[in-house]
């Protein structure tokens, strides 16, 4: 199984729902490129790992993809936390859908440790779901609503203010190891064909059955 190759296909794979056909598009156009492959982000199941490699089933779609492990592969273990954990002054990233009224309604978010503040600080589009959004940013300021919280987030270039549901998943992340990547875990990663061989360069997962909510 082989990675986009985004110059041939032009297919989104930020759409979830065209993933399959985006897959098989992959194939041959991996066979014949000659340039660096972009990354992609895949989200699923482990079905099956070895020393060297990872089986994912895809959450859209359903198909089953074999990648390579590297030697230097970064995991990272997502857990949950609590709502009221967002406090004014972190550093969050939050993907979102937007609202009529200029909002953006929260569908995960994520608190970032301290060591990682700043990572990717903006707001652009994000492909969890079709026209939503992902904004990294401080919080400025939060006040409760009868359904959730309000957080007014600020980047560099302007601010967000979001929404967030009392059920919105909220989660964090600690450095991880490969004891993580069992059958049955749930997982976001990046790969990248190197070589010619489809790669694994990064991955997050849950433990224990915690399903990862991007």
């Amino acid at each position: 199984m082989a990675l986009p190759h985004f110059q041939v296909c032009a297919m989104p794979f930020f759409m979830p729902s065209l993933f399959p056909a985006f897959v098989l598009c992959a194939v041959a156009s991996l066979a014949s490129a000659q340039v660096a492959e972009p990354p992609v982000r895949l989200r699923g199941t482990v079905q099956a790992v070895t020393p060297t490699t990872l089986t994912v089933k895809v959450r859209s779609g359903g198909d089953t993809v074999v990648l390579a492990l590297g030697d230097k592969l970064a995991v990272q273990e997502v857990y949950p936390i609590a709502l009221g954990d967002i406090r004014a002054g972190s550093f969050i990233g939050t993907a979102a859908t937007p609202m009529p009224d200029g909002t953006q309604r929260a569908i995960a978010v994520t608190v970032f440790p301290e060591s990682a503040r700043g990572l990717g600080e903006g707001h652009r589009p994000f492909d969890l779901q079709p026209d939503s959004t992902m904004t990294n940013a401080t919080v400025a300021d939060l006040a409760e609503a009868p359904t959730g919280r309000t957080l007014r987030l600020k980047y560099k270039d302007g601010e967000k203010t979001i929404v967030v549901p009392a059920d919105a998943p909220v989660v964090t992340f600690r450095p991880g190891d490969r004891s993580l990547l069992v059958p049955g875990a749930s997982v976001s990663l990046t790969a990248q064909a190197v070589n010619g061989t489809p790669t694994v360069l990064r991955v997050s997962a849950g433990r224990n059955g915690f399903v990862l909510p991007y």
